[in-house]
């Protein structure tokens, strides 16, 4: 899309601009230079037998007003974007203008999280006053792809359960949040073997969690698994630096069953959790992550003394 808006089309936008405000102005010269067409002052069209079209000349006070009006696009046009690439000598950008008013707003929260600086994750998720602001963050923010219960769905993770691809820690999910993530598991159906191989490991992974598969090619597919105990661990627990699940509790984030699990074998899966350094100060980060971090515990926390 960045190769259709060249430096042509900017020309190309600012021409029809300029040439459209030309073209009014000599519409209006040739409309201020009417000629009577007829010596009784009309157009010379009739409807209904006597409604006749007369040809007076346009109001000055109209002919003033369409003057102003390109002289006023003239001026805006020369102060403010508008002619293609054209900057404007004022300089201002809607982007310039967002970044004003996010700065006055974070000056003016400031004192409202300067409150929260000394208090632990413990005692962020406890205090209303950081719980209310946590919880309007996460709407604004994260329940696009959570849920606006956080509990997600196929392909977002759940965020109110203690099942963490990266780390439930306070300070895992504050990283997360600011660098976001960029989970990868690769085509592994080459390395695995034939089909039959991969329906086996499928079923081999179902039963470390105990889910519904079949014993016969579990155990045929155990060995093939060796494959994936590089990201997955030896067990199947997981590895939460790399961001691989863990495959021996009941929790899919990408469906479950043989033909889920072949799926993810032979297709393999890219997922991104977006960085919002860019967006939210580090005091904001701060709130939210003790909020999503006090979605998962079962029991409300109790703020320290």
């Amino acid at each position: 899309m960045s190769d259709f808006f060249s430096s042509g089309w900017s020309l190309f936008i600012a021409a029809t601009t300029i040439g459209g405000l030309i073209a009014c102005g000599i519409l209006l010269l040739i409309a201020s230079r009417r000629q009577v067409m007829a010596a009784d002052n009309t157009t010379g069209h009739v409807w209904d037998e006597d409604l006749r079209e007369l040809n007076n000349p346009l109001p000055a006070w109209w002919m003033g007003l369409f003057i102003l009006t390109i002289v006023f696009a003239g001026i805006y046009l020369a102060l403010y974007p508008g002619l293609g690439s054209e900057a404007g000598k004022l300089g201002w950008t809607s982007e310039g203008e967002h970044a004003k008013d996010v700065a006055q707003t974070r000056a003016a929260m400031a004192p409202v999280y300067a409150a929260f600086a000394d208090k632990s994750a413990e005692q962020l998720a406890a205090d209303p006053k950081a719980h209310a602001i946590g919880e309007r963050l996460f709407a604004n923010n994260c329940a696009q792809c959570h849920g606006a219960d956080a509990k997600g769905s196929k392909g977002f993770p759940n965020l109110t359960d203690n099942d963490w691809l990266w780390g439930g820690t306070p300070e895992a999910i504050t990283e997360t949040i600011a660098k976001g993530r960029d989970g990868n598991m690769p085509v592994m159906a080459p390395a695995v073997g034939t089909s039959e191989d991969v329906r086996n490991v499928a079923h081999y992974v179902l039963s470390l969690s105990g889910s519904p598969h079949n014993a016969l090619y579990a155990q045929l597919g155990k060995p093939k698994f060796v494959v994936c105990a590089a990201c997955h661990g030896p067990a199947g627990t997981g590895n939460q630096a790399l961001g691989a699940p863990n495959l021996t509790d009941k929790i899919w984030l990408h469906g479950w069953g043989e033909e889920a699990v072949m799926a993810m074998v032979n297709n393999g899966k890219h997922s991104v959790m977006p960085a919002h350094g860019d967006r939210l100060t580090p005091e904001q980060i701060r709130v939210l992550a003790s909020y999503v971090w006090g979605l998962s515990k079962s029991t409300p926390v109790a703020a320290a003394n």
